[in-house]
């Protein structure tokens, strides 16, 4: 039996069966809707979230993971003997992975290991399932971090939304891009880039987005997807993500997808109506 234990936080979106199979730690970040704060999926659930954004003007903000909660939860691992694995969501776009190193440096006495994916959602997801099959295989840590350094190399990871007002809300588009986007019926295609968000592709209209993204998966990963670690998500949109896995399933040969609802760190900044696909080697 492995003595590792894997932790990674709230930014990475990996499917609840695989957090019971693999026994991983969820340290959580904040969402702060009209100035209360949720500590995310303990004072809020998804859907309680995803009803929430729908029902409000103003966008919530998201707050990192505290120092604090970092060496609370490192501490209670440590007093066990255990060997920690962190696996952070990217660095680049949140001040938590930083947390988890200044609290590891705190912390004598126990062995702690840091990752930082530069990844979010269903990319680090996709890393952090890796690492805790391997290490439930019995890899050490060298093992485990020389693969995830590979996986780094080889993950894509794509998403679409169902509005742009979100985008505009936060800030990242401007206002009258989002009125003649949503005009038009634009629906951009990002993707995770150096740890952002950055825009990828555009198509008009739903039908034709999940088309253009498994367009884009091929042209990163080939007509071969069987040796992958696939993950796919969505919102409060279910069947949106029912058509991309049927879709995915008409266009790859054995493939198998997990599926997960993206959590409030990203639906915060992108709207309940989120679908995307996380893609890497195994």
């Amino acid at each position: 039996m492995s003595n590792i234990k894997i932790i990674c936080d709230s930014l990475s979106d990996v499917p609840s069966e695989y957090i019971e199979k693999y026994d991983i730690e969820i340290v959580p970040l904040s969402v702060i809707f009209d100035g209360k704060e949720y500590i995310d999926g303990i004072d809020i659930s998804k859907d309680e979230f995803y009803k929430m954004l729908r029902d409000n003007e103003k966008l919530p903000t998201t707050s990192q993971v505290t120092y604090m909660a970092f060496k609370n939860t490192f501490d209670k691992y440590i007093v066990q003997d255990k060997e920690i694995l962190y696996i952070g969501g990217s660095s680049n776009a949140s001040g938590t992975y930083q947390s988890a190193v200044m609290a590891k440096n705190d912390i004598e006495g126990g062995k702690i290991t840091t990752f930082d994916t530069l990844s979010l959602s269903l990319g680090s997801g996709c890393i952090v399932i890796s690492a805790a099959r391997l290490a439930k295989e019995g890899k050490s840590i060298d093992e485990i971090l020389k693969h995830l350094e590979k996986l780094k190399e080889s993950i894509s990871i794509m998403f679409t939304v169902e509005t742009l007002e979100y985008l505009q809300k936060g800030g990242r588009i401007s206002l009258a891009k989002a009125t003649i986007g949503n005009m038009l019926n634009i629906k951009p295609i990002l993707c995770i880039s150096d740890g952002l968000v950055k825009p990828i592709s555009q198509v008009r209209g739903k039908k034709q987005v999940i088309g253009k993204i498994i367009e884009l998966i091929k042209e990163q990963h080939g007509e071969d997807l069987s040796n992958k670690q696939i993950i796919i998500g969505c919102g409060d949109n279910s069947e949106d993500l029912k058509s991309l896995k049927k879709k995915l399933k008409e266009e790859f040969n054995e493939i198998e997808c997990l599926e997960v609802n993206i959590g409030t760190c990203i639906c915060a900044h992108s709207g309940p109506g989120v679908l995307g696909i996380g893609c890497c080697d195994k």
